[in-house]
């Protein structure tokens, strides 16, 4: 019985200490995306385009 204690105290430090790395991961910037707003600007946006020319429809 002692040892299924010995191995929930352990699983449960194991958890915290990867809950500590995943905090100072996120803290540190690991997981800022430095790529996707570079690319986003030479695919054309088509559904603004054909929004604006439904509005000029409209206005005429």
């Amino acid at each position: 019985m002692e040892v299924i204690y010995l191995l929930i105290a352990f699983s449960l430090m194991v958890a915290l200490i990867f809950l500590g790395l995943f905090f100072w991961a996120v803290k540190s910037g690991q997981f800022d995306d430095q790529y996707t707003p570079s690319m986003r600007v030479l695919f054309d946006d088509t559904n603004s385009n054909k929004k604006s020319t439904n509005h000029k429809n409209r206005d005429e």
